[in-house]
């Protein structure tokens, strides 16, 4: 009997030790507190930015400038950017107090026409190019003065490319005013092509019967070399 039980081998099985995983918010709770806390932070100081700077910026700088544009109704291009009235900004000092604003974005806008109607079209390209255009109107008009102003300055690649970009806006007055004066200007510089393929798109896209220059668009495209 005692060999038997030498003779006898006992199978020990191992039981696998079951770890215990933590949930990952158990794991990371901290982390994730902090990260919260961080976003929470930044939120509130953007809503404490915009309420308690931003919107009285605003209302400071529309206070400030009514008077700059009155004087730009009247065609005052120069007491509207520089010397407006008393207990009133010209649109350059709007746009170094409250540039950041929405009405400074504004009286940049108003800056560059003012310095193109006065002949100055080094300040109008920077001042429109520094002007943040929205909308389906805005983009086009900036684009468009800033062809203006590079065609005044005899730069006329660079205008007929802004003219092009401002002929594509939504707005259909802004996109055929433009799209004519790309057409002139490749007409003038000699691009018969482009002059009668952006006449026929105006003939095309904005028909305007009591327009005397929509009625005459076949002098223009046979005039550029076009209909032959």
């Amino acid at each position: 009997m005692a060999k038997r039980k030498v003779d006898q081998e006992e199978t020990v099985v191992e039981q696998p030790v079951q770890e215990y995983t933590a949930p990952f918010w158990e794991v990371y709770q901290k982390e994730i507190l902090y990260a919260i806390g961080a976003f929470a932070l930044i939120f509130l100081v953007w809503w404490g930015y915009k309420k308690l700077i931003v919107e009285p910026k605003q209302q400071e700088a529309v206070a400030s400038m009514w008077k700059a544009q009155s004087m730009f109704e009247r065609d005052s291009f120069k007491m509207a950017l520089e010397n407006p009235g008393v207990d009133a900004d010209g649109f350059l000092a709007v746009i170094d107090k409250y540039g950041s604003t929405p009405a400074g974005n504004t009286a940049k806008y108003y800056a560059g026409v003012c310095y193109l109607q006065m002949g100055d079209f080094d300040n109008a390209i920077k001042y429109m190019e520094d002007f943040d255009a929205e909308g389906d109107i805005l983009p086009g008009m900036k684009y468009g003065i800033l062809g203006d102003s590079y065609a005044e300055k005899q730069d006329f690649s660079k205008a007929l490319s802004m003219y092009e970009k401002a002929s594509d806006a939504p707005n259909e007055l802004v996109a055929s005013i433009y799209l004519k004066r790309f057409a002139l200007l490749n007409e003038k510089q000699g691009n018969k092509d482009a002059a009668v393929k952006a006449y026929e798109r105006l003939r095309r896209d904005f028909p305007n019967p009591t327009a005397q220059d929509w009625r005459d668009i076949e002098k223009y495209i046979s005039r550029a070399g076009g209909g032959q």
